[in-house]
């Protein structure tokens, strides 16, 4: 079976001083150094007692991507199974998912030790912290901490792994408040099967995905795996982001809708040269037409698509054919085999070619499942199909359309919140009574979080006060930026929310 791991080791043994991945306004390693720390690593953590199926977290912020990308490589030559980990979750949301996980071993940059030794006291399973040497920042993918790693060898290391060992365990926002990670497993695990061949072209693959999402994980191998060297941009800023593609000429480039919004609208957009782009791939929530068409005509040369994917379907996917984005504003593509796509009811029941219902997906061999959560899972993929909670439909050319969401989740920036679970913080303050958060729509972001509460009678709690109770429990983009303060919740005849109805109470003005 080939592992990911293979294709690092193919790549140093093929091109040993190419460059590997670099940071933008960071620093770069070569294929060489990538294979050699990161067996220095898994020799390490070895050493400190991490075994086979050992779950390891990767708790380290996007200017450390260099050390990121050897640690992923490293725990997976260890044997163990890698948990990125969301950087900007609060300390109760990282105890229940790395509770959740029994993570044994968490490797953190410097910036977030004290957090660390704070998760280290309060979970049993978490033995030991890693913390990366301060000072080198992005410029260094070393782990050297005292003389553990230095001392180890840089040769190849690999411990024995199958198909059916797990890989990553991928956080997803859950529904009930309870963390819900996506296990994926080593023959689900590579987003581009086959086994090795090295080549390497010189160009770059761009991108600003947060380390520890689906499309931030996925770009750690894929532009390897196409004879390209990643390039990542930890902080997003869309004037930096032009210079970089003037002066690296990548090839590919991944954008969520947000940063595309913010590059159509800097003043140097109109004159960048984007020429080298060959694949503009926005994804990661629905796209803007005005934007698409903004970013298709400065690219006219370019595949330009609003791309659909998700952890669950892993490598499930949809291509964009260069100069058909503009001809089907709204499409996310065509669904590339051995993907399969049906819609169904509200009852299960596909509806008629060409109509609206939920989207469901299979991949035939490579589904996936939800770790420690048999009774999710069989509600997600049943024989077979994945359920997406998606409502899209296919047009006569076999183009799909996401036309909108059958949960209720609000997508900030590329970021899923689930109102459930902004709404159980909210429910958990004394003086709120009732509470119901929708997505009203932001000019940059796409969606922002709102709320809409009831007081206790008597309670004179502002909503600047429930927001600073959000933040506390919550990652920063999860709290409402806007909270209003009502009587009663709007209400059907039995008893539901009408989430529409309080999407006008709460956007009487733009939120910003």
């Amino acid at each position: 079976m080939t592992l990911l791991t293979d294709h690092l080791r193919a790549m140093a043994d093929a091109f040993p001083d190419e460059v590997g991945y670099r940071v933008v306004d960071g620093g770069a390693m070569s294929f060489s150094q990538w294979e050699a720390e990161s067996n220095r690593l898994a020799r390490a953590l070895q050493r400190l007692g991490v075994h086979k199926g050992d779950r390891v977290s990767l708790y380290v912020d996007g200017p450390e991507a260099l050390r990121f990308m050897v640690g992923y490589s490293a725990v997976h030559k260890a044997g163990a199974v890698a948990v990125p980990t969301n950087t900007r979750l609060s300390e109760a949301e990282l105890e229940r998912l790395l509770g959740h996980a029994e993570v044994t071993v968490l490797l953190a940059d410097p910036g977030r030790e004290p957090l660390a030794r704070q998760l280290e006291r309060a979970l049993p399973t978490l033995g030991r912290i890693v913390v990366s040497p301060a000072g080198e920042g992005a410029s260094d993918p070393a782990w050297s901490w005292g003389e553990m790693t230095a001392a180890e060898s840089p040769d190849t290391f690999q411990v024995d792994l199958g198909p059916e060992d797990l890989a990553d365990i991928l956080y997803t926002s859950g529904t009930t408040g309870l963390p819900k990670g996506v296990a994926i497993r080593h023959r689900t695990v590579a987003l581009i099967p086959g086994a090795p061949n090295p080549t390497f072209s010189g160009r770059c693959w761009l991108h600003s995905s947060p380390l520890f999402t689906f499309a931030g994980i996925g770009f750690v191998y894929n532009p390897m795996q196409l004879g390209l060297y990643g390039v990542y941009q930890p902080r997003f800023d869309a004037g930096r982001w032009l210079a970089v593609v003037g002066s690296l000429r990548p090839q590919f480039v991944f954008l969520v809708p947000s940063m595309a919004e913010l590059l159509v609208a800097h003043p140097d957009f109109t004159s960048a040269d984007l020429s080298s782009i060959e694949l503009c791939a926005i994804g990661s929530a629905p796209l803007a037409p005005a934007t698409l068409r903004a970013m298709q005509e400065r690219m006219p040369e370019a595949a330009v698509s609003n791309s659909y994917g998700m952890t669950e379907a892993g490598p499930a996917y949809c291509t964009m054919p260069k100069g058909e984005s503009l001809k089907r504003i709204g499409s996310v593509g065509q669904p590339m085999p051995p993907l399969e796509v049906r819609f169904v009811d509200d009852d299960g029941k596909d509806v008629p070619e060409g109509e609206v219902g939920e989207v469901l997906l299979r991949m035939p061999g490579r589904q996936r499942e939800y770790y420690k959560d048999p009774e999710a899972t069989a509600a997600t993929w049943q024989d077979g199909w994945l359920h997406t909670g998606d409502l899209g439909r296919l047009d006569a050319d076999g183009y799909l359309y996401i036309v909108g969401r059958k949960k209720d989740v609000i997508i900030r920036g590329g970021n899923n919140i689930h109102a459930v679970d902004v709404e159980a913080v909210l429910l958990d303050h004394a003086d709120v009574r009732e509470a119901a958060v929708v997505g009203v729509p932001h000019p940059v972001l796409g969606e922002d979080v709102a709320a809409a509460v009831v007081l206790v009678p008597g309670s004179h709690t502002t909503p600047e006060q429930l927001r600073e109770h959000a933040a506390e429990h919550l990652a920063d983009y999860k709290v409402p930026r806007r909270i209003a303060v009502v009587d009663e919740l709007p209400r059907n005849a039995t008893g539901k929310v009408l989430k529409a109805q309080v999407r006008q109470m709460v956007s009487p003005e733009p939120v910003s």
